[in-house]
């Protein structure tokens, strides 16, 4: 038996979507069961989004702490935003990423890892990248707004993460893959083994 993922498609019978945001909407599908019934799933519709796991050469990781409001916490994140445009290339969304959150530009990509982050209720699809070789981005800072404004940027070993992640101190998602996955692959064939940044991801297609 293979353990991986694999596309379906149940039966929809019907669908609306009685919600409309700016960036997501929630979608109601009427979907048939193996049985034949007939069941409402509500869910949010999202464009899916990129994260980046910036690693520099004092094996240290770029965090941002940043408020949270369906939360009510502040998080340690990496930097991360939306595929603001469908087909997107998500290599291109992980470098304006970096850019607009930490001034900082990165020679060496790769995929580190790819996660539906909450797939009992949202559609969403992130795409965890591996930045290496860092180094201070040239031009102005990017003019950030909201709550973006009151961010703070550090540089924390990848050990003291570790250790907040199972001590229940980080919560952040792609902050807690991502670096979990990094220890995971030096652990096994090495960060030079994953996959190259124009990756194929079913999940958000794009054009290399």
């Amino acid at each position: 038996m293979s353990i991986k993922d694999t596309p379906e498609e149940w039966e929809i019978r019907a669908t609306e979507t009685p919600f409309r945001g700016n960036k997501t909407s929630v979608r109601t599908d009427e979907v048939v069961m193996p049985d034949g019934t007939v069941v409402g799933r509500d869910y949010q519709v999202h464009p899916g989004s990129v994260a980046v796991l910036a690693l520099d050469e004092e094996d240290r990781v770029l965090v941002l702490r940043q408020y949270r409001h369906p939360v009510r916490h502040k998080l340690w994140e990496i930097p991360a935003g939306l595929l603001d445009v469908p087909g997107e290339n998500p290599l291109h969304a992980a470098q304006r990423e970096l850019y607009e959150e930490a001034h900082v530009k990165a020679e060496d990509w790769r995929v580190l890892t790819d996660v539906y982050t909450t797939p009992g209720g949202c559609d969403e699809a992130v795409r965890i990248f591996l930045a290496r070789e860092l180094s201070e981005a040239e031009g102005e800072r990017f003019e950030v707004e909201h709550e973006e404004a009151d961010m703070e940027l550090a540089r924390v070993p990848v050990a003291e993460l570790v250790r907040g992640v199972l001590a229940g101190e980080l919560h952040n998602n792609c902050l807690v893959v991502g670096v979990l996955s990094l220890v995971a692959a030096r652990g096994g064939d090495g960060l030079d083994a994953l996959r190259p940044a124009q990756a194929p991801w079913p999940a958000r297609p794009f054009e290399a």
